[in-house]
């Protein structure tokens, strides 16, 4: 790990990250004060129906806003928290290396003391780093919310760890996913595109999966599926969600610490 390069990126992305906090912590806030609001009378109503189309339509990749721990859970997989999430976990692993490739600058960052090896890790480090704070300030945020619409007995706190642990984990494989994109290819657009079909394709067979029970099964092919907020908000962690989303993160890592230092670096077009 280079600390000089580490201080350099950090300080290269502080605005887009002061951005993305404060997307998350007004985000964090709406969705316990909405459940307050209106979602139990209308959670009430769908349970005393016993329609089952209308509970099916209920339940959104595992959560709804008919409960605290539901609603919290719909903030984890709703686009707005995926797309400010994704801006670091997604887009700062895109650009860091397969940018500089394209832009031709590269070579010259290489070019000081700095091993490939040392760039990547100081990139993963600083993504991890600003994955884990952007979902503890969405949970914290979660957390005050739920104080300000008095529903806050209706958390145990001591659970939001393994809430904040296997959303940091999943967002890990994604960013994973995406460096090692960005260490294959000579241009941006080819890595976002690779990067962007695995994060759609897998929203979707969770979101499909989740509110189509005939096809419940295409839910497990989706990382999204593996982070059970719900469950984890009651202290029920399950090691086999740890170890399919660990496991995409280390072939992933592994993927491109063996390829990078093998790629040539490609001069612009």
């Amino acid at each position: 790990m280079s600390g000089a390069y580490l201080r350099r990126t950090i300080a290269a992305n502080r605005v887009r990250m002061i951005v993305c906090l404060l997307g998350l912590a007004i985000w964090g806030v709406v969705l316990p004060l909405v459940y307050a609001s209106f979602g139990k009378t209308i959670g009430a109503f769908i349970l005393n129906s016993n329609n089952p189309l209308l509970e099916q339509f209920a339940n959104f990749g595992g959560g709804d806003l008919f409960s605290l721990g539901g609603a919290m859970a719909l903030g984890f997989i709703h686009p707005i928290s995926i797309a400010i999430v994704g801006v670091m976990g997604i887009g700062f692993p895109l650009l860091s290396i397969v940018g500089e490739r394209q832009r031709g600058t590269l070579e010259v960052l290489l070019a000081r003391p700095l091993s490939r090896h040392s760039l990547y890790v100081t990139l993963l480090l600083v993504g991890a780093a600003s994955i884990a704070l952007l979902l503890a300030v969405q949970l914290s945020t979660n957390v005050a919310g739920a104080q300000v619409a008095g529903v806050i007995d209706e958390l145990d706190v001591s659970n939001i760890p393994l809430a904040w642990f296997m959303g940091w984990l999943m967002w890990m494989a994604f960013m994973s996913v995406a460096l090692a994109a960005s260490v294959s290819f000579d241009r941006v657009m080819p890595a976002l595109g690779v990067t962007l079909v695995f994060v759609l394709v897998s929203y979707i067979l969770e979101v499909v999966g989740s509110m189509w029970p005939d096809v419940a099964r295409l839910s497990d092919l989706s990382l999204f599926h593996y982070v059970r907020t719900k469950e984890l908000l009651q202290g029920e962690l399950r090691m086999t969600d740890v170890a399919v989303l660990g496991s995409v993160l280390v072939v992933a890592v592994v993927y491109a610490w063996v390829v990078f230092p093998r790629r040539d670096i490609a001069a612009p077009s």
